[in-house]
């Protein structure tokens, strides 16, 4: 069975864990997916790490970085994703950049959950997560890994973000980004990153709502971006779709998989 639930937080502030000026109401929203991933748990850079391999030959110089949602690789729908992406001939790692401490799954999945968002955060700041990625990706270029493509849901997409704005990414892909600051992150793309830009958005989303879209596509759009610039917008859909999205629903089915499908092919375009 498929679990649901819409849990609204209070509002809080998160500017004093992420360097951005936020005030945002947070929702849990989600399902559980079914499957049974066929990838493996691996230490890279002293990094817990799901790891999805291609069954084929497949370009070993060029990792795709699966950066989650605050459920981690410990939720099943990431790693599912990430055998996915395998499928289609990219190595995939997800670094548990949570160290060990997602928020459950079962607070998607349990009416009766009392998980605190706020408190969560509180122990997730940029301190803590931004270390462990940079361990996997130093571990993952000793190993000959020259080209990575950044993929980051939610929380991730923060992190694709700044990997992008220091160009250690080759290729950004981003779905229902949080902690952006719009106009401002998006403008320091436009200044300092080298990578194409993927956005994935859709209709409800207080994080990163159609509005921040359009504003993207001013910024980006027309040619605007030389490295290039792709922004898909899902009808019906709610933030989480492209993870956690109720595939019951025809609409929000046809998000997720239209942005694994806009990222795969983004993928193949550019890394």
């Amino acid at each position: 069975m498929l679990g649901v639930i819409d849990e609204v937080i209070a509002p809080v502030s998160l500017a004093s864990y992420f360097p951005r000026s936020l005030q945002c109401t947070y929702v849990l929203s989600g399902v559980t997916h079914e499957g049974t991933p066929t990838g493996n748990w691996e230490t890279i850079g002293t990094v817990n790490c799901y790891v999805a391999t291609p069954t084929g030959d497949y370009s070993k110089d060029k990792v795709i970085l699966y950066l989650t949602d605050g459920f981690g690789p410990q939720l099943v729908n990431n790693r599912l994703l990430a055998d996915d992406f395998a499928k289609n001939g990219f190595k995939t790692v997800i670094p548990d950049y949570l160290h060990g401490d997602p928020i459950p799954a079962d607070a998607l999945t349990s009416p009766e959950s009392n998980f605190s968002v706020p408190d969560w955060v509180a122990k997730h700041g940029p301190e803590r997560t931004r270390p462990p990625v940079d361990k996997v990706i130093a571990a993952l270029v000793e190993n000959g890994v020259t080209r990575f493509g950044g993929t980051g849901y939610c929380l991730g997409g923060r992190y694709v973000f700044d990997l992008a704005f220091d160009n250690i990414i080759q290729v950004s892909a981003v779905s229902h980004p949080t902690f952006l600051e719009v106009p401002a992150d998006l403008e320091k793309y436009k200044s300092s990153s080298k990578a194409p830009l993927l956005i994935n958005g859709c209709e409800f989303d207080e994080w990163f709502p159609p509005s921040a879209g359009i504003k993207a596509d001013e910024l980006f759009g027309e040619g605007n971006f030389s490295p290039g610039y792709r922004h898909e917008y899902f009808e019906g859909c709610t933030h989480g779709f492209a993870v956690r999205g109720n595939l019951s629903n025809a609409q929000v089915k046809a998000g997720k998989e239209g942005s694994f499908k806009s990222t795969v092919e983004w993928m193949k375009k550019y890394l």
